[in-house]
């Protein structure tokens, strides 16, 4: 294992350290509890949106906090869900009086620590919904989840909800949209390699050279199948079938196609797929209004990718070309 890391314990914080300080316009980063919120947070009069959960998939959460996206976010250990303390404690740091939602990806230990914070939360007078994001069509039931697992319509829901809050619309309504994402997306993923979390220091899972998996989660669980490595076009086609046939999407749908990549792939590689996957998509009658290709939710150094659908109504449109500006995800500006 080869990284650009100091002792394996401090790489979560040491990280948000030097995030901190590159980005001391949007951001400020908290230690005990460990949480990053906007500059300006609480913003008064306007709805607060909170996300998290394990390091290692940046820049999904911390890199898409600022205007336009996420008031806060509460990064735990690397594929290790934040404790409820750093959720309250975020939680009340971007409370400007008109609510917060919470966005949780459909994780056990998320959905369990989310939970807690928000009864503490309301305990205290905070008005706070939460909506859960469940999108993999991979598996159900899987190593860390029951139900479906949360991957890439989360990064699609912190930017629409995002987008509304900044509009000022209230919790209920910021809310909606956030449960439109989640019943309007679906995603499939696969992987080319594993990754090695820096403090086991050997890789997830052994993956052949000539092999890869279809359907694999972002933190290594298991896919549907294993098989031999196969042509891009091919892959797609795999991946591309059962995100189609699950909601179903209907001809004439507009739809947002996200193409993602898992940390190791590079955009050569994801333009490609994002070519074949707008193909498959057009082939079906679909309308590719809206697209988003590179690495926003990744699995450390993992090659591989995953692909995204999200149907499109004119408010999701707005929404989604509203001005954003973090350093993850920025236009508009």
């Amino acid at each position: 294992m080869k990284k650009l890391i100091n002792q394996p314990d401090q790489v979560v914080s040491e990280s948000l350290q030097g995030f901190a300080a590159a980005y001391p316009d949007l951001v400020r980063a908290h230690f005990d509890p460990t949480y990053i919120a906007r500059a300006d947070a609480p913003v008064k009069g306007k709805v607060g949106v909170l996300s998290g959960g394990g390091s290692g998939h940046e820049p999904m959460h911390g890199g898409f906090v600022g205007p336009g996206m996420l008031d806060a976010a509460c990064p735990g250990a690397v594929f290790t869900s934040p404790t409820p303390d750093q959720m309250l404690e975020a939680t009340r740091a971007i409370d400007g009086g008109a609510g917060v939602l919470h966005i949780v990806k459909n994780y056990t230990g998320d959905i369990m620590n989310f939970e807690m914070a928000a009864e503490l939360a309301r305990a205290e007078g905070i008005e706070v919904e939460s909506v859960v994001i469940q999108d993999d069509v991979a598996v159900k039931d899987s190593l860390y989840t029951a139900g479906r697992r949360g991957v890439g319509a989360t990064v699609l829901a912190e930017k629409l909800c995002g987008a509304a809050a900044e509009q000022r619309r209230p919790l209920a309504e910021v809310a909606a949209v956030c449960r439109r994402v989640a019943d309007g997306a679906r995603s499939m993923g696969m992987a080319l390699t594993s990754c090695a979390v820096p403090h086991v220091g050997r890789p997830t899972f052994d993956l052949p050279e000539d092999e890869m998996e279809i359907g694999i989660g972002i933190h290594g669980e298991p896919g549907r199948a294993r098989m031999k490595l196969r042509s891009a076009d091919e892959i797609v086609e795999m991946l591309m079938a059962p995100v189609l046939e699950d909601l179903p999407f209907q001809r004439g749908d507009r739809v947002l196609l996200f193409v993602n990549g898992m940390g190791g792939t590079p955009l050569i590689e994801l333009y490609i797929v994002y070519r074949k996957a707008r193909e498959i998509a057009e082939r079906h009658g679909l309308i590719v209004a809206r697209n988003l290709v590179g690495p926003y939710i990744t699995s450390l150094e993992m090659a591989g990718c995953s692909i995204t659908l999200l149907k499109l109504d004119d408010d999701l449109l707005n929404l989604w070309d509203a001005p954003v500006k973090t350093a993850g995800l920025r236009w508009g500006c």
